[in-house]
């Protein structure tokens, strides 16, 4: 299946829409804005060097693209090779939506209409800037801000709009232990504390409303209860393996990404690893790395491409993140299958051969299961280990049964090549996979989880790594639900199922956390109202059948489903079943809490998370925590 995205030309009547940069500048007015698309290609086997289109191919996409233009629209073809538009800004599709989808015609139109040899195999990129003209900006400086922020995108080789100028409001929060205390304070003792004075405060003005939070609250546990039921109950019969197609496999490329720094003690193991991968086609092996200076380790990784032609190492020296790496990968990637892998990842033999058999069978990403490999290490590796049992086994397959659709997991997953292409990671998202998911999902891709598709993994090792792994997750979830649930429920190319799994995904798993911590100031206030408490409440049962019965379930499906080298330790699990009643769940929720509001005070920071090859080495880069800006 090959991803669409719709566009309606438009019906506006005929005029001369195509004019020369300066009569475009020249036109503007406020309530419109300036838009500019940068297309270059990757020089043939290079990462950073680029070819810009010919005269010719500009003037002809303009030709192709101007039909979808809207009256009083213009577009106008640049010397340079750009493409500047004026586009209404009172069409809010039009700022980004009806823009992004612009970008993605251009894309087509380029890639059919410059057809050079040298280009053959070449993957574009596209800058896709703009800027509104304001009462503080006019259109010269709207159009040099939309020019500056299409460079930018296109040094992201994301094809994601941006913006910049004047109008733009810019936050600098101060990050301090301080604001961090605030923020753990108001996540735990304010959300106790402060509902329950609000209950206190409303029945002393003559309004109880503990009957309709007990309601609410009675209604929130059971529909989390009941989907981690029925994401059981699904997982436990997989979907079947498709048949092996007829057809040769195709050519398949492994992408590495890699923060060298973070990952020197664990990248050499892991590309021997993939070199030692059995594939029936031609596999490729592509480390896409960045480093702010030149370590020992980049020594050994030439010498080991010099030894294997089917690896390349790329160094991406522009990046700043992942998802830069991956993107500049595609400029060197000869498969039609990529896979995406962490700089830890072991996948097993034959897995590029089983998510082929995926793909065939109109897969556009197939996710696998990720399990830890250094459980052995730590009693904090062991409950990450069951953790990842009950979130690739049981959560994944089961979700994806359950809503029918699945997510990329950011590793361990394998995408049709031009799917990948034309989607791209996009680093402004700290979840750069689940919002590349929510993208291929709204074009009308699929997503496919496969759980015996396993790659094996490294643990954080310390409850500092825990940390701010699963806070970067929490925060890069959040923004995906911000930036996707409304577009994703207004999508007419989604059906009525998989809607509700998107709300459930990316709305109520973001609001439960602040629910479910609700039952406590509810209990005080009934117990301060009452002079006690009835322990045969209504209350009192559901939230012990829930926290009794729907984990322990939850994590004895994820042993029954959990690879054998997981499976062999029931005390793991045992443990992990312990944990999660206490304290674990509950540490989940306030993590997302202050995700929350580390999100609404503007911190959008990528923190590495810290990796060492085994617990007896010891690195000091693999101890460096490095802060990355993300957006």
């Amino acid at each position: 299946m090959s991803l669409t995205f719709r566009t309606p030309l438009s019906s506006a009547p005929p005029g001369r829409q195509v004019v020369s940069p300066a009569e475009l500048t020249s036109r503007a007015e406020r309530r419109t804005i300036i838009a500019v698309l940068d297309p270059v290609w990757a020089a043939p086997g290079a990462a950073t060097s680029t070819v810009r289109p010919t005269p010719e191919a500009v003037a002809a996409t303009v030709e192709r693209l101007t039909p979808r233009l809207q009256p009083g629209e213009l577009v106008a073809p640049t010397p340079d090779g750009r493409l500047r538009f004026l586009l209404r800004r009172e069409d809010r599709a039009a700022r980004p939506v009806r823009l992004q989808e612009m970008a993605y015609h251009a894309v087509e139109a380029f890639q059919a209409l410059d057809q050079r040899p040298e280009l053959d195999g070449s993957v574009i990129d596209l800058g896709v800037g703009w800027a509104p003209i304001t009462r503080k900006q006019d259109a010269q400086a709207a159009e040099h801000h939309a020019a500056r922020a299409a460079s930018e995108s296109l040094r992201q080789r994301d094809l994601q709009p941006r913006q910049l100028g004047a109008h733009q409001r810019t936050r600098q929060p101060r990050i301090n232990r301080w604001s961090a205390s605030h923020q753990v304070l108001l996540a735990t003792v304010g959300t106790i504390v402060l509902p329950f004075l609000a209950l206190v405060g409303l029945y002393a003005v003559g309004l109880d409303v503990s009957s309709v939070l007990y309601w609410a609250l009675v209604g929130a546990f059971t529909v989390t209860a009941l989907t981690i039921w029925a994401e059981c109950s699904k997982a436990v019969d997989p979907p079947a393996l498709p048949p092996a197609p007829d057809e040769p496999a195709p050519s398949a490329t492994a992408v590495i990404a890699a923060y060298l720094p973070n990952e020197a003690d664990t990248v050499l193991e892991t590309l021997h690893s993939f070199l030692a991968q059995d594939y029936e086609g031609d596999l490729q092996v592509v480390l896409a790395y960045n480093s702010p200076q030149r370590l020992p380790v980049q020594d050994e990784l030439d010498a080991l491409a010099a030894a294997h032609p089917q690896l390349t190492v790329l160094e991406v020296p522009d990046s700043t993140s992942k998802a830069q790496n991956v993107n500049a990968a595609l400029h060197v990637a000869t498969g039609e299958i990529i896979g995406i892998f962490d700089a830890d990842h072991h996948p097993m033999q034959g897995a590029f051969d089983r998510a082929w058999r995926w793909i065939a069978d109109g897969a556009d990403v197939v996710q696998g299961h990720c399990v830890i490999r250094n459980g052995d290490d730590s009693a904090l590796a062991k409950l990450v280990a069951v953790e990842f049992e009950q979130i690739y086994a049981v959560s994944h397959p089961g979700r994806a049964a359950l809503h029918g659709f699945g997510i990329f997991g950011g590793s361990n997953g394998y995408w049709r090549a031009s799917a990948l292409e034309r989607i791209r990671l996009r680093g402004s998202f700290l979840t750069e996979d689940i919002e590349a998911s929510m993208r291929v999902l709204a074009a009308g891709g699929r997503i496919v989880n496969d759980p015996g598709l396993i790659s094996r993994e490294l643990a954080p090792e310390t409850s500092r790594a825990l940390w701010k792994q699963r806070m970067r997750w929490a925060q890069g979830w959040f923004q995906v639900s911000i930036r996707h649930l409304g577009p994703i429920l207004r999508s007419p190319e989604l059906g009525r199922r998989q809607k509700i799994g998107a709300a459930y995904l990316l709305g109520w798993r973001e609001a439960y956390p602040w629910l479910s911590v609700l039952a406590w100031p509810l209990l005080w206030f009934l117990m301060w109202r009452d002079g006690g408490l009835d322990m045969a409440s209504p209350l009192f049962v559901l939230v012990t059948l829930f926290v009794t019965v729907s984990g322990p379930l939850q994590t004895l499906t994820a042993w029954r489903l959990a690879t054998p080298e997981i499976r062999a330790h029931p005390r793991w699990f045992v443990g992990a079943a312990l944990a999660n009643l206490v304290f674990y769940t509950e540490w989940k929720n306030l993590v997302n809490r202050i995700a929350h509001i580390k999100q609404l005070r503007g911190e959008h920071q990528w923190v590495v998370t810290p990796r060492n090859a085994s617990t007896t080495s010891s690195s000091s880069a693999a101890e460096t925590s490095t802060l990355q800006e993300a957006a």
